[in-house]
């Protein structure tokens, strides 16, 4: 049973108002044919929006099964359309851009109904009305008479206690409509059915009920029925939901419609995403390269122990750059003609590592097959001695860079030409390496005694004499002075029997596609000779007086504890390294000697532990971070475009919203939610971004080829650098649906908002 009490419904617009029903009653029984009739403006359209639920009265009541919808709130409208409720229009309201059967069903949809039980009853309906031979045809396919047909299925599949039909004859001829009122008196039978029409003659021939309505009272009533007792109270329907995926189906349906205007809409919003894709391609790429250089070249760079650690915030700029505490009390260059001493310090925090004996046996206990070389570096100042005509000089050491050379014969030959000779074999071999071009800096040919205005053949070099003078030779003690002095008569000691005699045993140069100079320019000694001066060094009586000594047993000056072991480093006493370079065999291999280095670390305190620079890790790192910000920086230009084109998006959604306002008001009339019709356009922006992120990705990608060709040949050694990584293009499609989503909320909640009386009257 449905009743009307005292049911008023008033219009303003700016001073104009207009009553359209005033205290309006009326009761209907479950099965029956009510015609309401009444010139235009006396409330017939408003009476049945009010009792579909469309519109709301302003004061009175609406009884269903004697259940009061006075606390009704919107969503218990919508389940009451969806459940309770079928409408039948004059112009059909159908969804143009899907097919019939889709029309029948999306009311189901709704509901909850499965694809299965909603395919099933939308056939059986469908055939009821004569339909069931045009279910994948679309609406403008059919006549007026099968497009009501449609209608009438559609208010039907969900099985509503009331049919609300206004003017469902007129749009159709004479014929067509004797078939639909015959149809609608059929249905009639056992649902109750409220028609709205101004002929009064199809209202006598087909309802078993008339009412007259004049200014929105009741002028008569041909049976009347009595209200009846309260029943239902508990009455409820279950809450409508349009399920993600039919709103989906709905606006892919309604974009195919617009297949070029969608296009171009999701071309535009793909040029950032091009953007952005080209940049992290590139930076991929890049990225990818420094790896495989890291790899390959760098692999080879030495894994560094000194005794202060280099440290990479120094190199960016960092807090080590530059020490800040020792240079704040001066703000500009004094005047004065004074000299301040201050005492230099490493920047607070500067880790310090203590090279042992200990820590040294740990890096050889490494596995050989790790690295190619381990040098050490002991600092030693040997007495280094040359003949030159019949002039001795002692040779600085440091000036002709006179240290180790590298111990596997292997990884000199991979980086190193022999242009004479042969590497040292033994102590009593020295050898000479040169730059690239065959060159020696002046310094080193004048610490040698030479000229450096003139050139030299290998032949000048190969035929050097060289001695070393051994600690415990070249200091001896002197009784009267109490002190150890050098010897004076170099001429003579190079001439005696004692010390050792250096030849040249070749010339070497690095090699032109090797990636470091491991050898600096200068003479190379083999490492036999290091451990034999050193021995001697420390069985020395210069060392045995020294260690026991706080004065220095050449001056007699007081010694510091630095002083007396840079003392005895200096005569190759102090066996403890100054630097470790170990030259990984492979870029795997250095991660197993980083590993060995760490384990070193394991359970010892921060100031014991000896930190190591990984110099590939730090050139690649640095070079990353470069990459990274530049491609930060392109990012952010291409976003803009991005931003752009969303908001582009969004107005075409909001152009998409008034184009399918008839499709909102036919979507709550069936029961759809607010929250429905916004998802309903968040689908479809949604889908116009996903199209937009797949696009821009397969242009990016064909892009790729024509700059790697570009790169390729402006750049040698480097192909293929441009490479969209896999992550990137699922990102870049999330990001393209996400910014579409956003752009479309706003046109998506006005569409929510629309009145679906006002909707359903757009044409």
């Amino acid at each position: 049973m449905l009743e009307l009490k005292n049911l008023t419904k008033k219009y303003e617009i700016g001073t104009f108002k207009q009553t359209a029903l005033n205290n309006l009653s009326l009761s209907f029984k479950d099965n029956e044919f009510v015609a309401v009739l009444g010139p235009s403006g006396s409330g017939k359209t408003t009476l049945l929006n009010m009792i579909g639920g469309l519109d709301r009265y302003d004061s009175g009541d609406i009884l269903i099964d004697g259940k009061s919808t006075k606390q009704f709130k919107n969503h218990d409208w919508d389940a009451y359309r969806n459940h309770a409720v079928g409408f039948i229009f004059q112009n059909y309201n159908l969804i143009t851009h899907t097919s019939v059967l889709f029309n029948v069903e999306v009311g189901m949809t709704l509901s909850g109904v499965s694809a299965s039980e909603r395919r099933t009853r939308a056939l059986e309906v469908l055939e009821k009305v004569g339909l069931k031979d045009h279910v994948n045809k679309k609406p403008n396919q059919l006549s007026g008479g099968q497009m009501q047909r449609v209608a009438i299925a559609r208010a039907l599949v969900n099985n509503p206690k009331i049919i609300l039909a206004d003017e469902p004859t007129g749009a159709i001829d004479s014929e067509t409509s004797a078939q639909i009122m015959n149809l609608i008196r059929e249905i009639a039978k056992d649902k109750l059915v409220i028609m709205v029409t101004h002929d009064e003659e199809v209202a006598k021939t087909y309802a078993n009920r008339i009412v007259s309505l004049k200014d929105g009272e009741k002028l008569s009533d041909s049976r009347p029925v009595e209200e009846t007792s309260d029943k239902g109270k508990n009455l409820s329907f279950k809450k409508t939901s349009m399920a993600f995926a039919q709103a989906l189906k709905l606006s892919f349906n309604n974009l195919k419609t617009k297949k070029f205007r969608t296009l171009i809409t999701a071309f535009a919003g793909s040029i950032g995403i091009i953007g952005v894709a080209l940049v992290l391609s590139l930076s991929n790429g890049l990225n990818k390269e420094i790896d495989r250089l890291e790899q390959t070249t760098l692999a080879e760079f030495p894994v560094q122990i000194d005794p202060v650690p280099f440290n990479i915030d120094s190199a960016r700029g960092g807090p080590y750059a530059d020490d800040e505490e020792a240079i704040s009390e001066w703000e500009e260059r004094p005047d004065e003609p004074v000299i301040y001493p201050y005492q230099e310090s490493l920047p607070e925090g500067q880790h310090i590592n203590n090279l042992t004996e200990d820590y040294l046996d740990h890096v050889y206990d490494l596995d050989e097959t790790l690295y190619n070389e381990i040098s050490v570096d002991r600092r030693l100042n040997m007495n280094l001695l040359k003949k030159t005509g019949d002039e001795v000089i002692k040779v600085n050491t440091g000036q002709i860079n006179f240290t180790e050379t590298l111990t596997k014969d292997a990884f000199f030959e991979d980086n190193y030409d022999l242009l004479e000779g042969n590497q040292p074999e033994n102590e009593t071999e020295i050898m000479l390496v040169v730059d690239e071009y065959n060159r020696l800096n002046a310094g080193l040919i004048n610490a040698l005694g030479l000229s450096s205005d003139t050139d030299y053949t290998f032949d000048d070099f190969m035929n050097m004499e060289f001695k070393i003078a051994f600690a415990s030779e070249y200091y001896v003690y002197n009784s009267d002075t109490d002190r150890y002095q050098s010897i004076s008569d170099l001429e003579g000691f190079f001439d005696g029997e004692d010390g050792l005699e250096l030849t040249v045993s070749g010339i070497a140069r690095i090699k032109e596609d090797s990636v470091s100079e491991f050898l600096s320019p200068g003479f190379k000694y083999h490492e036999s000779l290091s451990a034999m001066y050193m021995e001697d060094a420390e069985d020395s009586d210069i060392a045995q007086a020294q260690e026991q000594r706080d004065t220095s047993v050449i001056t007699g000056l007081p010694m510091t504890e630095d002083a007396k072991t840079n003392f005895l480093r200096t005569i190759g006493a102090d066996k403890t390294p100054s630097s470790i370079q170990i030259y990984p065999v492979s870029f795997s291999a250095k991660d197993e000697v980083t590993d060995h280095l760490d384990a070193y670390n394991e359970g010892k305190s921060e100031e014991e532990e000896v930190i190591y620079t990984d110099i590939a890790s730090i050139v690649t790192e640095l070079t990353g971070d470069i990459i990274d910000g530049v491609s930060y920086v392109l990012i952010a230009f291409s976003a803009i475009s991005l931003v752009v084109s969303s908001i582009m998006i969004g107005i075409i959604t909001y152009v998409s919203v008034l184009e399918r306002t008839k499709e909102i008001g036919i979507l709550r009339s069936l029961g759809a939610r607010k929250k429905d019709i916004s998802r309903v356009f968040n689908a479809e922006t949604m889908i116009i971004g996903f199209t937009a992120g797949t696009i821009g990705i397969f242009i990016a990608y064909l892009l790729t080829f024509p700059l790697n060709w570009i790169i390729t040949s402006l750049v040698d050694d480097i192909g293929n650098i441009a490479q969209l990584p896999l992550y990137a293009v699922f990102l870049l499609v999330f990001v393209s649906v996400l910014l579409t989503f956003v752009a479309g909320l706003i046109p998506s909640r006005l569409a929510a908002n629309k009145d679906p009386v006002e909707a359903l009257r757009v044409d």
